[in-house]
């Protein structure tokens, strides 16, 4: 079979809105040839054994499961990243994370505590930005964290790696602390919807309400921040307004929320009093 007809088989078999494109990124990386590859040679014939595999990738595809778990990895800050089940995919959205990170403190020596690390796309792409700063990423799965040292290794960052429940096993302080935690209510009918199928429900899911691990962060996090440290979290689209109250609640100062690219409310911000 030619390379131009696996791609129309493919996209026949294929009901998402990016049919076209995902059939070339799959077919691409079976092959081993990037994408303008199958453009320019499309009369190419492909191996039986290429062609066997390359369905196998559609058919995972049609039941659903992420491009991102098929191919193993995700781009993110203009990085790639390596995935697995054990770990959420980076979203682009959480790049605003980064951006405030940078942004928000002074291009000096800082110490920075990334929460809930997963990938550990957050502190590698602020360490690829920021060499200098002390970076540590804590995760409570040791899967996870295997696939985030990988990821460290491979960009050639330096970041302490910690396994630990939130901050039970991190000691010091920390100028900033940034977390993308779980923020999905238990029965939130998404779950049940798209990509997040395939995910880990653990670095999904926080109670009934979904903000019980955002409460966590916002009861403890002061001990471990300065006076006028910072702290930053993601939150869900339809969590900010509790968020916010949360923060005022715990005694934060200069809180704010923030909203992402697509207008919706992503990210609250707040520092930790200054001694009076």
């Amino acid at each position: 079979m030619q390379i131009s007809q696996a791609l129309s088989v493919a996209r026949e078999q294929l009901h998402t809105d990016s049919a076209r494109l995902e059939t070339e990124v799959l077919l691409a990386h079976t092959i081993g040839m990037p994408r303008i590859y199958l453009k320019t040679w499309p009369e190419r014939d492909i191996t039986e054994a290429h062609l066997e595999k390359y369905f196998q990738l559609i058919a995972r595809r049609q039941n659903g499961e992420p491009i991102a778990y098929i191919l193993g990895q995700q781009e993110f800050w203009s990085l790639d990243f390596k995935v697995n089940q054990h770990t959420l995919i980076p979203r682009p959205e959480t790049e605003l994370l980064v951006e405030l990170a940078l942004s928000a403190m002074p291009n000096t020596p800082k110490r920075i505590l990334d929460l809930g690390t997963g990938t550990g796309a957050i502190a590698i792409a602020i360490a690829s930005e920021r060499p200098e700063w002390h970076i540590t990423a804590v995760d409570v799965s040791a899967k996870a964290l295997e696939v985030a040292k990988h990821n460290g290794m491979q960009h050639q960052v330096n970041i302490e790696w910690i396994e630990s429940h939130w901050l039970n096993d991190v000691s010091g302080q920390f100028d900033l602390i940034i977390s993308n935690p779980p923020y999905i209510a238990l029965k939130d009918p998404h779950l049940a919807q798209g990509d997040v199928r395939f995910e880990p429900e653990g670095a999904l899911v926080s109670g009934d309400d979904g903000l019980d691990d955002i409460r966590y962060l916002i009861t403890t996090t002061p001990s471990y921040l300065p006076p006028k440290g910072m702290l930053m979290i993601e939150h869900g689209y339809d969590q900010q307004k509790k968020s916010l109250a949360l923060l005022e609640e715990g005694g934060f100062d200069n809180i704010k929320g923030l909203k992402d690219d697509a207008g919706n409310d992503r990210i609250v911000v707040a520092t930790t009093p200054a001694h009076t």
